[in-house]
């Protein structure tokens, strides 16, 4: 039977003890972090994302998928990086869908005002 002395034992324990509440300490802002993540890409879906940005979307999707398998994992750190990834692709998406709906609406208007200087002219003559 191997004899460790004292000191190397209580050093792997306190390691040890260390190194799970490293891990527990990192599972609540991955949490946090993967609800915040979820929300910003159900956000920009709503914001017709999938339509005007389909792929920071499908990316979104897939990288919060991804942290979801990590948290199942209890990967918190991976879970983290990819939720603020999707985080990050899913506002790129929204705001690139409020840009085309801006624009949109902005021609619109254009139109409008085309419209009633020709109106304008016409009557005027």
């Amino acid at each position: 039977m191997t004899h460790y002395p004292r000191p190397c034992v209580a050093a792997l324990l306190v390691a040890g003890a260390l190194l799970t509440t490293g891990c527990s300490s990192m599972k609540t802002p991955a949490t946090a972090s993967v609800a915040v993540s979820n929300a910003a890409v159900d956000n920009a879906a709503g914001a017709g994302g999938a339509e005007f940005a389909p792929v920071e979307m499908s990316t979104a999707r897939s990288k919060m998928a991804l942290a979801n398998k990590a948290m199942a994992a209890k990967d918190y750190k991976l879970a983290n990086d990819l939720a603020m990834q999707a985080q990050a692709d899913a506002k790129l998406a929204q705001g690139k869908a409020d840009s085309a709906r801006a624009k949109t609406a902005a021609d619109a208007l254009q139109d409008d005002i085309r419209v009633l200087r020709e109106e304008l002219a016409r009557t005027s003559k």
